[in-house]
Order: structure tokens, then sequence, then C-alpha cells
């Protein structure tokens, strides 16, 4: 049998309630002739649950290259593989671009199989702005690059989304506080869909010291939601565009040193030519 008949499933499973788990997603794990999962020991439970019996693997994206191989291998005489992680949607923070990277290299069709999203519930149900959004995964876990990446995300006009270690929320939520401001709303939603789901919508300067009180908020799976920098609502122009657009209007007419500072700086080309004007 040939790489066209072959097929790879991307099966997303639940993120706490087992009920959650989608028919079709129960379906194709019953009926593939292997599944590659994150921690075979995890996902036993689920199979058992779902009286699924389909031989497991184990699959990390840190896996040495053989064992990539061998599910290629079984791919390519034909055979159904299906990659899951621990819990929700392979290849989101967790394990599967290798495999399915190369998978599609070789021709092998990779087929979704859509459920429960840890990011994408505590999305949906934060009541932080969601038509635009960033899912930046987990920080670093030293404090040093943390800050730095939350440095450069502190100007983003998105809704931002992390991942979060339990041990380690109090103080990525201290980072952002000092870096984002203390007034700016955040959101931790825990255990989505468990038992002791949780959703706690305050400004990060008390949110921060709300986690702190109780060790309960610092257990579990944690998603972190963090409003965006407010977008700049007036025409005025930073100093380096400004300095810009000084030196070309001693050269050129308003519009043509608008549209060179333009595609210098980034800024709009109709608020340059504005200002250009106000300073006449």
């Amino acid at each position: 049998m040939g790489p066209d008949q072959a097929l790879l499933y991307i099966v997303a499973t639940p993120i706490g309630n087992l009920a959650d788990m989608v028919p079709r997603a129960i379906e194709v794990l019953q009926c593939a002739d292997l599944v590659a999962a994150e921690d075979t020991r995890h996902s036993q439970r689920l199979f058992s649950h779902f009286n699924i019996d389909t031989p497991l693997m184990a699959y990390h994206d840190h896996s040495d290259g053989k064992r990539t191989g061998q599910i290629l291998q079984r791919l390519e005489q034909g055979q159904t593989v299906a990659l899951i992680s621990d819990a929700g949607t392979p290849l989101i923070s967790d394990p599967g671009y290798r495999l399915v990277r190369e998978a599609r290299e070789k021709g092998i069709r990779v087929v979704p199989i859509p459920g429960a999203c840890a990011f994408v519930a505590a999305l949906s149900a934060a009541g932080l702005p969601s038509d635009r959004f960033s899912f930046e995964g987990f920080l670093p876990a030293k404090s040093g690059p943390r800050e730095r990446a939350l440095q450069e995300l502190s100007s983003d006009s998105r809704t931002l989304v992390f991942y979060e270690a339990p041990h380690r929320v109090a103080d990525t939520l201290q980072a952002m506080a000092e870096i984002f401001g203390a007034e700016r709303e955040a959101v931790i939603a825990r255990e989505v869909s468990k038992a002791f789901e949780t959703f706690q919508l305050m400004p990060l300067g008390e949110l921060v010291n709300w986690v702190r009180s109780d060790s309960n908020q610092q257990r579990g799976e944690i998603v972190l939601l963090v409003r965006g920098a407010e977008r700049r609502r007036d025409n005025a122009l930073d100093g380096e565009a400004q300095r810009v657009m000084t030196l070309l209007l001693a050269e050129l007419p308003p519009k043509k040193a608008a549209a060179i500072a333009a595609e210098i700086t980034g800024a709009n080309k109709k608020v340059l030519y504005n200002w250009s004007l106000e300073q006449k």
C-alpha cells in the first residue's frame, strides 16, 4: 500500500472532563493501527474509560529520530496512526511538530480531529477582547529571559494568552504587573473543565496578591490572559518619526517626505503628512 492511502490523525482529547471527548475521536482511536502518545501511562486511563485497545507507542518531539522513523515507516506501509498528547490538542505547546512535518513531506495525509484546547476554552470565557489575540505558550522559566520576553510584548495591543506552571504563576504575575503595569487587566483560568475550575478577572497588581494569598490558586493547569496595551488614539508621532520628518522636510515637499518617512519608521503616512502641515 502506498503513502497516499496512509492517514496520520491529530486527535484532540479532553483537558479535564472526559465527557468532552468527541465521538469521532473515540472512533478514530478505536480503529487506528497505532496511537502515538506523549505519555502512554497517562493515555491508558483514557483508553480504559472508552474501551480503546489500540496499541500505544510513546512519542515526544524529544524522542530520537529512530522513533519518528518507526512511525513514518508504519504510515508508509499504509497503516493509520493517531497522535495524541496528554490532554487537549496536540502541537499546541505539546509534541508533534516534527512528525507532522515529516509526514507531509512524504506525501502522507494529515487529518485533524478537533476537540478541546485549554487556551481557546479559557479565552472564550475570560471576558477579555477575543477579536485579536496572541497565544504565547509557556514563558521562559528563568526570570531574566522571562522579563525580556514580557518587555517585547508590553506594547502589543492584542490580548495575550500564556500557559504557566503552577509553581511559577505568582512570580510570572508579579513580573507582568511590573512590566505591563499593575492596572492592566488579566485573568487566571485554572483547571478549566475540571472540578475546581476557577476564573478570576482583576488588575494585575490585585491578581498577583490574590494568587499569593491562596495556595490553591497555585495548583493545577493554568492559563493566564492579559488585556492588550491601549492603542494610541491621537496623531502624535514618537521622537524618532519627528526627527526623520524634520530632516526630510528640509529637502523635500511634505507629501514626498511623509512617504519616505513612512517607509523608514513604519509610521502612518497620513499622520506624518498632517504633522508636517502643523509645523508650518
